[in-house]
């Protein structure tokens, strides 16, 4: 069967229809001036390391002022660089070198919240029940004879009620504020036109400075539903709910709208600048609707991000992401792993579900990691995603193998997740160590030799094997392996977009699609070894090749 794609562009200007992006965790990729955590002159250094590596592109979580209570998903100001990662200077000078070096850049905004820090937070408490202030926020009176009630039912993503009560500036008891996430993360009014003129400047203040795109956070949550209703029983399943019908604070019709105004904002400027979602929404066709043409360019695909190590299941999500995409003439992007979810190494390594795992809870059945064949099959799984039609977003480290840390100590988790659960859910940090570079004990080069401090989260003694340095140069290396599936993706002509075409002929728990001109891509998903197919010349292949292609195999070749 043959899936459509869009046809490829030669122009320039649509880089983004085929790129391949870095996640950059900035807090963990490198630390440049020695105090254990990430930074601007770290990722400067470290540049030439993402050329190397082959992407087009990279994306940096928020670097803005924060009290980092959600790792800076909690921002205090949308114009400025926090100083633990460097200077707005530092900013321009990196952005000047990832351009020099052919290279683009993407940065988060965080529309659904601001901190509590936030200016206009601040005002609002300040400034009593009646002042201005209050309409850029979700202020609303308690119920109950007292109105020590919340407004509503509403639930926190991070555990808890999604409302906290006020204590006025005369001391009494005041009304309540809305947080779909930390209560450090107060929500903004997408109703006020003062909000929406503000976003927009604040987009226009970084795309003058040459940011090339942006990533925007829970793009999907922005809009709430007039008069905030109770969520109903089968709503309170928080971003999982996201896929129900007329949810009152997920994938509101009236995001659309914003973005509109978002897209003309960046269609304005000689070289148009992109937007990728994130859009937790269901259904293919429900986040198709975020990149109609006079919306947004990219959304994340989380139906494959979450899929399991299972042929049918990842070949639906194949299959609907790319007709839902093509309809609406936009590309489909693929990743394996982000900052939020567990390790795909760590997760395929497990029992795989019949579900989607975004948590080592919705492993059913549970049981411990085999990091050997959740090893064989995240390389076999690099070489099919990279075989897809579209864009692709690489999160830092699984070039280099990395797994979930699931053992970190108590006193060193920092995810709000942690102590908003009662300690019975231990975050995303266990996905966000910093990089090991080089040397045989941490830091394992993330900071410089002089450094006094150690990194912010520990990093486990049996990565020395895993660092960057190690890897160079071993063929046999899931970094080599990367490199080089890398390289033959730019410069194939059948990769990048495009459709493909799946294999009739293929077994059970094979996937095989061909890509015209002449590109072959198979994996073997099932328990016995598969006879290579009629072949011309094997590009790659995840393992060295064997009598045919064993369980968890994947191999590119150049088709006759």
């Amino acid at each position: 069967m043959a899936v459509p794609g869009n046809r490829p562009s030669a122009d320039a200007r649509d880089w983004w229809r085929e790129a391949v992006c870095y996640q950059v965790y900035l807090r963990s990729f490198a630390d440049g001036n020695g105090d254990g955590v990430g930074d601007l002159i770290g990722l400067y250094q470290r540049l030439p390391y993402l050329v190397g590596l082959g992407v087009d592109a990279l994306w940096i979580n928020p670097w803005f002022p924060s009290p980092m209570v959600d790792g800076g998903y909690d921002v205090a100001d949308y114009r400025a660089i926090d100083p633990v990662f460097g200077t707005l200077s530092d900013a321009r000078a990196m952005i000047e070198e990832i351009h020099a070096l052919g290279l683009r850049l993407l940065i988060d905004i965080v529309p659904n919240h601001t901190s509590s820090q936030h200016p206009w937070f601040r005002a609002a408490l300040a400034g009593g029940p009646d002042c201005v202030e209050r309409d850029r926020y979700i202020f609303r009176p308690g119920v109950g004879p007292e109105g020590d009630a919340p407004p509503n039912n509403w639930r926190s993503v991070f555990g808890g009620s999604a409302w906290t009560r006020i204590v006025e500036p005369d001391g009494r008891a005041g009304s309540w504020y809305l947080h779909l996430f930390a209560p450090e993360q107060p929500d903004v009014n997408w109703d006020s036109p003062l909000v929406r003129r503000e976003f927009e400047s604040i987009l226009r203040f970084w795309f003058d400075l040459g940011v090339d795109g942006i990533r925007i956070d829970v793009a999907h949550a922005m809009v709430k539903a007039p008069g905030l209703p109770d969520l109903g029983p089968s709503d309170i399943e928080l971003l999982a709910s996201a896929a129900h019908p007329d949810h009152p604070h997920w994938d509101r019709e009236g995001v659309h709208e914003i973005f509109r105004g978002w897209r003309a904002v960046a269609d304005s400027y000689p070289e148009p600048r992109v937007f990728l979602a994130e859009a937790c929404v269901g259904a293919s066709e429900r986040l198709a609707r975020y990149v109609r043409a006079d919306e947004l360019h990219t959304a994340f695909n989380f139906d494959y991000l979450t899929a399991s190590w299972r042929a049918d299941t990842l070949r639906i999500a194949i299959n609907s992401s790319l007709s839902a995409m093509a309809a609406v003439g936009a590309p489909a992007i693929w990743a394996l792993s982000n900052h939020d979810v567990v390790r795909h190494l760590t997760r395929y390594g497990r029992p795989q579900s019949d579900g989607p795992v975004h948590t080592l809870a919705n492993h059913s059945p549970p049981g411990p990691v085999d990091l050997a064949l959740g090893t064989r099959r995240a390389r076999a799984a690099v070489l099919l995603m990279l075989a897809l039609p579209g864009g692709v977003y690489l999160y830092q480290g699984e070039e280099l193998g990395l797994w979930e840390v699931e053992d970190l100590p108590e006193e060193t988790l920092q995810d709000p997740t942690w102590e908003r659960s009662g300690h019975t859910d231990r975050g995303r940090d266990g996905c966000r160590l910093p990089m090991p570079w080089s040397g045989d004990a941490p830091p394992f080069g993330f900071s410089p030799d002089h450094a006094q401090k150690v990194p912010w989260l520990p990093q486990p003694p049996q990565w020395k094997q895993l660092t960057a340095q190690a890897q160079t140069g071993d063929e046999q290396s899931m970094l080599e392996l990367y490199r080089k599936a890398l390289h033959i993706r730019r410069v194939h002509p059948a990769l990048g977009e495009g459709s493909l075409a799946w294999d009739s002929t293929a077994v059970p728990d094979v996937l095989s699609f061909t890509r015209p001109p002449g590109f072959r891509c198979v994996v073997n998903l099932g328990q016995g070894a598969v006879p290579l197919p009629d072949h011309r010349e094997v590009l790659l292949s995840s393992v060295p090749l064997e009598a045919g292609l064993l369980p968890g195999d994947a191999a590119v070749w150049l088709a006759r």
